[in-house]
């Protein structure tokens, strides 16, 4: 079986000092996924994590930091003149390479397939530091979607040294890609170790939140459907809302001005409709324990709501997350108009349809994932370097 997980103990050789562990972010949801990987190195006897924000999406970043409790030790901020993903990688890789300059580093740890990531597997890569890619091995096998994460995480694999795979499937695909087995770990995704700590906490509903019988939560963001894709998916949502008189939406907008500008012309304007900013993560979790279904493009939600038996429709053609497919937890229904609205039609009029969906699965993982991760950054990175 490839990449056995490691155990959660602490044995191995002697440490005589704490190994800096460079644990960079640039987005709400590299925060979401790093939190209990970065708490579990500071609380280890031979690690120092050391927390490095990227500007990528500074004021969803800097929130959902706050939400965990985390402060970043540096910034590197990113001056989007242009809103060019050029900007942001240049920018970042240059800062990073810059701060690496004067540190003794173990190695550097980053989550997913952002640009941010792309740019800090290349500067591990060129300063011969190892890197840990966390989420490791996600592929949809399309260049182009999603756009352009499947390019970043393909990037990202050449220069990994720790490949933190979350399912069997992704460890596969490392596999079939030529990644030696010994370089990967089977570790479950830190999404979950997320989810399930702040469910447990009960966190309360956003004030916002609608009071309807069927409260779907949408979330949709990705820059491969910006224009007439998405215009097209909204109005089939708006068109649910005026044929269902119980259902409504509660849609926390990301702020980017392609999201933006078409959620507020196409779904402004409905009282059953609320348009909201991007919610605090307990929030978020409140919302998809009280809602009917999610509709969303989002990987992450397509990994969290499946866990708390949420039915999920996917704003999207493929996916790199096949084992919520395979769950039946998650559907992908695309951006056209017909095939989302028969979706939500088949859900609201067969019991039993959304009944097979609505039933918690875990496919990607027990809540254990930073505990795997932390260990084999210490077996098969620090042990050796210090050896």
């Amino acid at each position: 079986m490839p990449g056995v997980p490691a155990d959660g103990g602490e044995g191995g050789a002697l440490i005589t000092h704490k190994a800096h562990c460079i644990c960079v972010v640039g987005t709400r949801p590299e925060v979401i996924k790093m939190a209990a990987l970065i708490a579990r190195l500071d609380g280890s006897d031979w690690a120092r994590p050391f927390v490095v924000s990227i500007g990528q999406h500074a004021e969803l970043l800097d929130r959902a930091m706050a939400d965990f409790g985390l402060v970043a030790d540096h910034h590197v901020f990113i001056d989007r003149q242009r809103g060019s993903i050029l900007e942001v990688a240049s920018q970042a890789m240059d800062g990073l390479d810059a701060l690496l300059d004067g540190m003794d580093a173990a190695c550097v740890i980053a989550q997913g397939d952002t640009t941010t990531v792309m740019a800090t597997a290349l500067v591990a890569f060129y300063r011969r530091l190892p890197f840990v890619h966390v989420e490791a091995g996600l592929r949809t096998g399309d260049m182009q979607a999603p756009f352009p994460e499947e390019f970043n995480r393909r990037v990202a694999a050449l220069g990994t040294r720790l490949h933190c795979a979350p399912t069997e499937g992704s460890a596969q695909n490392l596999l079939a890609e030529g990644v030696p087995e010994a370089d990967i770990l089977l570790s479950g995704n830190t999404v979950i170790d997320a989810l399930l700590a702040t469910a447990a906490q009960r966190p309360d509903l956003p004030a916002d939140f609608l009071k309807v019988p069927r409260p779907i939560l949408v979330t949709a963001h990705r820059r491969e459907s910006f224009g007439l894709r998405m215009e097209e998916a909204f109005g089939a949502l708006r068109a649910v809302v005026e044929q269902y008189a119980d259902i409504g939406l509660f849609f926390p907008v990301h702020p980017n001005p392609n999201t933006l500008a078409l959620a507020h012309r196409l779904l402004g304007g409905h009282d059953r409709i609320v348009l909201t900013r991007p919610l605090a993560y307990p929030q978020l979790v409140a919302a998809m324990q009280a809602s009917w279904i999610v509709v969303t493009d989002s990987g992450g939600l397509q990994e969290e709501a499946p866990a708390l038996g949420k039915p999920v429709l996917v704003l999207r053609d493929v996916t790199e997350r096949p084992e919520a497919i395979a769950s039946g937890a998650v559907q992908l229904v695309g951006t056209d108009r017909s095939r989302i609205l028969r979706a939500i039609e088949k859900l609201y009029t067969d019991p039993a349809a959304y009944a097979r969906m609505a039933k918690p699965v875990f496919p990607y993982g027990d809540g254990k994932a930073a505990e795997r991760i932390a260990a084999a950054i210490r077996q098969r990175i620090v042990v050796v370097n210090e050896g």
